[in-house]
């Protein structure tokens, strides 16, 4: 017999009864079985842990920017302009963007571990980079190298997941890569305050920074002895080791084994008639056209856009990465330092630590709550929240006395510079301080992690292509977020920033609400089949009150 912990519920259809009624379609009965599965193995869990640390090392890049930004000083050979700034931090997008859409074809053709231990590689050499850097120049080359590699990394981590995971938890573990994210926010800011305290003030950031590369070095180490997703396996015909990994998530036990055997065939057919519609695109080519690797890359792009459900997943996974990022949250991220020091804070970095503390809780909340509640409902209740806080951020940045150049303190913090305005600076400011983390928790609780549950949308053959580009928009838009934020502070003034903020968010739940379908408690495949004849919002609803 399984397991307790890990056995399914099989009184719908035991494994005698498939197996007597050759009528019983076995890819069904492996999606039931896979579906009642009550928790994931002590396998999976390690798998996600071993791959959520590039979500650790996404979340230290973006948090460690803050602190660095305001502790570099001069180190670089003159005080660092916003233009500087704005280029420090957008090189990591930039390159991101780029290195994205190349990471999934690698993916297919590499495997997706590889793809993560190359993300390490880069990683560690971007830290050094930067750590010993010397002048501005130098300094925007470490970070482009960090950025091929939180690119590859933050696209190839989450794909690893969700092939990896029975269904009815692979929005919890998606969300436990999230949350790696958050705690690395945290160990940024809580090192970069550590170091701004009580270190050097001329070698404290290159710490900061440096240490980034310890994280990078420990996952190369435990992925090394992590295996493959089984559904890469079977596309580069390895059956017997896709059949050895699904027997370890799955766990131990007949009933079990069985399970992982149907899933296996469920994933062979999907492979088969991928290849037998991919034969059939490619008749009245020559066979070096067929093994050529350019064709093969040109073949996935022609499916990906060719096919109506494959655009529909691109379009709703576009959509919710473009929408992470220019909603203004990595702004926040990069410049709460730079914007608590002109709101006047005494400790900077240790106030925006207290943000990062409450995107982690909140994220630890979806952690939960995902999986219940579901993608779309949650997305649908938290995102209106988000508005609100950033409106309430707009109103108060009405009230404050801002630099000219943002460079420096706030110029109002004597008392005869408080005394002319209606509110006090304190006030205001705190307002700004408790918007922000309303923003933050919202954003935690839903749009900060059901973008990264992209792989999902996409059938086998496109999956990593189709992450790919959906990743590529999420860092297409945080270059421009991060490129423009402290820019558009300065000509449109912080409180019409945040309030086009606000109408980015708007306008997204607008989008969501139209063509983003539930997906909680679906397989893989049953998910891109929902969107074969259409957006299947209304299909998934019904699916949902079935349910209930």
């Amino acid at each position: 017999m399984a397991d307790s912990a890990e056995e399914p519920l099989m009184r719908h259809a035991s494994a005698d009864e498939t197996e007597d009624n050759p009528d019983v379609d076995l890819s069904d009965v492996s999606l039931l079985l896979e579906k009642n599965l009550r928790n994931p193995g002590i396998f999976v869990w390690l798998l996600t842990f071993s791959a959520g640390i590039s979500g650790l090392l996404f979340g230290y890049d973006t948090g460690v920017i803050s602190a660095t930004l305001v502790s570099i000083n001069s180190s670089l050979g003159h005080s660092l302009t916003t233009l500087d700034k704005s280029l420090i931090t957008s090189a990591t997008a930039l390159f991101a963007l780029l290195v994205s859409p190349v990471s999934g074809i690698l993916a297919d053709r590499l495997g997706r571990k590889r793809v993560v231990l190359l993300a390490d590689l880069a990683f560690v050499l971007g830290a050094v980079v930067q750590a010993v850097a010397s002048s501005v120049p130098l300094m925007i080359a470490g970070r482009s190298v960090v950025g091929i590699a939180v690119g590859a990394g933050s696209f190839a981590a989450p794909l690893y997941i969700s092939e990896l995971s029975p269904a009815p938890f692979r929005g919890r573990l998606m969300t436990l890569n999230v949350l790696f994210i958050t705690v690395g926010q945290v160990v940024a800011y809580v090192v970069g305050w550590l170091f701004v305290q009580w270190g050097n003030e001329n070698t404290a950031w290159r710490w900061i920074v440096g240490l980034g590369a310890v994280p990078a070095g420990v996952q190369m180490i435990t992925m090394a002895i992590m295996p493959e997703t089984p559904r890469w396996l079977v596309m580069v015909n390895r059956h017997d080791d896709a059949r050895r990994v699904l027997n370890k998530v799955f766990g131990s036990g007949v009933e079990i084994q069985q399970m992982a055997d149907r899933v296996l065939k469920g994933i062979e057919e999907e492979v088969r008639e991928e290849e037998e519609a991919k034969r059939g695109r490619q008749r009245g080519q020559t066979k070096e056209e067929r093994d050529s690797w350019l064709a093969a890359a040109k073949d996935n792009w022609v499916e990906l856009f060719r096919i109506p459900g494959n655009r529909r997943a691109l379009t709703i996974a576009c959509l919710l990465q473009g929408l992470q990022q220019l909603c203004g949250f990595n702004s926040l991220m990069y410049f709460s330092a730079t914007i608590f020091t002109i709101l006047g804070f005494e400790s900077p970095t240790l106030t925006s630590l207290v943000v990062a503390v409450t995107n982690f809780i909140m994220t630890c909340a979806a952690l939960f709550l995902i999986d219940r509640i579901g993608r779309r409902r949650i997305l649908l209740s938290s995102i209106p929240i988000m508005a609100i806080g950033l409106l309430l951020c707009a109103l108060g940045f009405i009230f404050i006395r801002l630099p000219s150049d943002f460079n420096s303190t706030n110029p109002s913090v004597s008392t005869a510079a408080r005394d002319e305005i209606p509110l006090s600076e304190r006030t205001a400011s705190m307002l700004v301080l408790s918007s922000v983390m309303l923003y933050v928790g919202s954003y935690a609780l839903g749009l900060g992690n059901v973008p990264w549950m992209q792989s999902e949308l996409f059938p086998l053959n496109v999956r990593s292509l189709g992450s790919g580009i959906s990743t590529s928009t999420n860092w297409g838009a945080n270059f421009i977020v991060g490129l423009t934020f402290l820019p558009m502070m300065v000509f449109f003034t912080p409180p019409w920033t945040f309030v086009i903020y606000a109408v980015v968010c708007i306008s997204g739940w607008v989008c969501i609400l139209c063509i983003y379908p539930e997906t909680k408690g679906l397989s893989l495949e049953e998910t891109s089949a929902l969107l074969a004849n259409g957006w299947g919002v209304k299909e998934s609803l019904r699916r949902v009150q079935d349910e209930q």
